[in-house]
């Protein structure tokens, strides 16, 4: 299957420049069983105090650990995010493949970036990927793959944000034990944790 944004190479989808391996995917993707999985679908996201997630569109603080972090751990797989979402962080991500959900928006045609319309359309997809599929938000998004997200990697912001307009719901973990907790510069911690259900 090749058309503008795909190319199929030799049981991989290359990108541009960006390549994954995929299989053969069937002409609606979305109506298609699976029978098998061979990533993790995981979210990733900073979490201040009081549970806030963003103020105004964007992050409400700066920690350098923490984005060299996000950048570390997702380089190589998919991430998935919702408009406005994209809208903030206004590029493709390097060396990712870059999902963008929304049902009604369009986004110009552009390298290692795609749109796609639902949520069973990025789960049908998942499944062809090498990679991991990281979800990263907004809170939005987050919600709309509760109940898909395996694993997720919270980076504790050891600030409370009284002004922020995004939160995360405080059960949001509920579900989910902690696997492991990695120290990063700027007294960050990041704790892993993973569904129940995967023990």
């Amino acid at each position: 299957m090749e058309n503008e944004k795909w190319k199929m190479e030799n049981g991989k989808c290359r990108i541009k420049n960006l390549e994954f391996k995929i299989y053969d995917l069937p002409s609606s993707i979305s109506n298609f069983q699976f029978p098998f999985s061979i990533m993790s679908i995981i979210g990733i996201v900073a979490v201040a105090n009081n549970f806030a997630i963003g103020k105004d569109g964007k992050l409400p603080w700066h920690y350098a650990a923490d984005l060299k972090f996000f950048k570390e751990t997702t380089s190589g797989n998919a991430v998935v995010m919702g408009f406005k979402t994209w809208q903030s962080i206004g590029k493709p991500l390097p060396k990712r493949l870059n999902i963008v959900l929304s049902r009604s928006r369009s986004i110009e045609n552009q390298p290692n970036v795609l749109l796609m319309r639902s949520r069973d359309e990025v789960l049908a997809l998942a499944n062809y990927l090498s990679g991991d599929l990281f979800v990263i938000g907004g809170a939005a998004t987050y919600e709309n793959f509760a109940d898909a997200i395996e694993k997720w990697i919270v980076t504790e912001i050891p600030d409370k944000i009284d002004d922020a307009d995004v939160f995360m719901p405080q059960s949001f973990l509920d579900g989910f034990f902690l696997q492991n907790t990695v120290d990063l510069e700027d007294n960050l911690k990041v704790k892993i944790y993973k569904k129940l259900s995967e023990m």
